[in-house]
């Protein structure tokens, strides 16, 4: 395996020190040989692992260090990953306007790229800065868009963000007892890949567990979660975009 691979298989997985060892030896190896596209996907591990760690500044500066190598290669390939992560940096840090537009430029330079599964997990990011900004109908279009495009795509690692972003949607829209089935169903779709959820999304599914128990309690967070976690995660939003509905989570499945 390459060291992307490698790295980013050992992230998801939310091994940290195995993705900082790799990160590091891959970052001087680069810088020795001048090899800048490893450089770039080098400061991106990085820049992640620093998000992941509450650093928000640090992640930026990694970023822009990862952007300012990209550009020096002229391959605009390589811009895709650091303008992905200083989106995601600005929309941790608040700055929702402004990452708004990060958002829709790096949308708009995967499009040009033929990215297709990039576009869709970015059009997941820009829904939940538009449900930041109070923009729940466009939240709601984003999201719906995204899921179409999962299932379209058979992107199956996205498919636990489809229940991130319809958790939050349902908090939004006070419907507590159905957040805590899609917190279940998440929850249940990230361990069935192996994979903990990015640091942006996790801090998305505190909230709303935080919510939920507000709202219900442990024993109303405990019972939803549970029937959630009952659902086949693929069937579930398989059948919500063939039928062009909401993932409306039943009771008692």
């Amino acid at each position: 395996m390459t060291f992307s691979e490698t790295a980013r298989a050992a992230f998801r997985r939310g091994d940290d020190d195995a993705v900082a060892r790799l990160a590091r030896d891959e970052t001087e190896r680069a810088r020795a040989a001048d090899d800048q596209p490893a450089l770039v996907e080098a400061l991106y591990m990085r820049s992640r692992l620093a998000i992941r760690a509450g650093d928000l500044d640090e992640a930026a500066r990694i970023a822009s260090a990862a952007l300012a190598a990209a550009i020096k290669t002229g391959d605009r390939a390589l811009e895709e990953r650091p303008r992905h992560v200083l989106a995601g940096v600005t929309r941790m840090a608040g700055d929702l306007p402004r990452a708004r537009v990060l958002y829709q430029e790096s949308i708009e330079l995967n499009e040009a790229l033929g990215n297709a599964d990039t576009v869709t997990s970015e059009l997941h990011n820009l829904a939940f800065t538009e449900l930041g900004l109070g923009e729940r109908t466009a939240a709601r279009e984003r999201f719906a868009t995204s899921r179409a495009r999962i299932v379209a795509g058979d992107y199956r690692d996205f498919v636990p963000y489809a229940y991130v972003g319809a958790a939050a949607l349902a908090v939004a829209d006070g419907d507590l007892p159905r957040a805590a089935r899609l917190l279940g169903l998440a929850e249940r779709a990230f361990a069935d890949l192996g994979q903990v959820p990015d640091p942006d999304d996790a801090a998305e599914l505190a909230a709303v567990e935080a919510a939920v128990r507000d709202a219900l309690g442990d024993d109303g967070l405990a019972d939803g979660r549970a029937a959630g976690s009952r659902l086949d995660p693929w069937d579930t939003l398989a059948l919500a975009v063939r039928d062009g509905a909401e993932l409306a989570v039943p009771q008692s499945p």
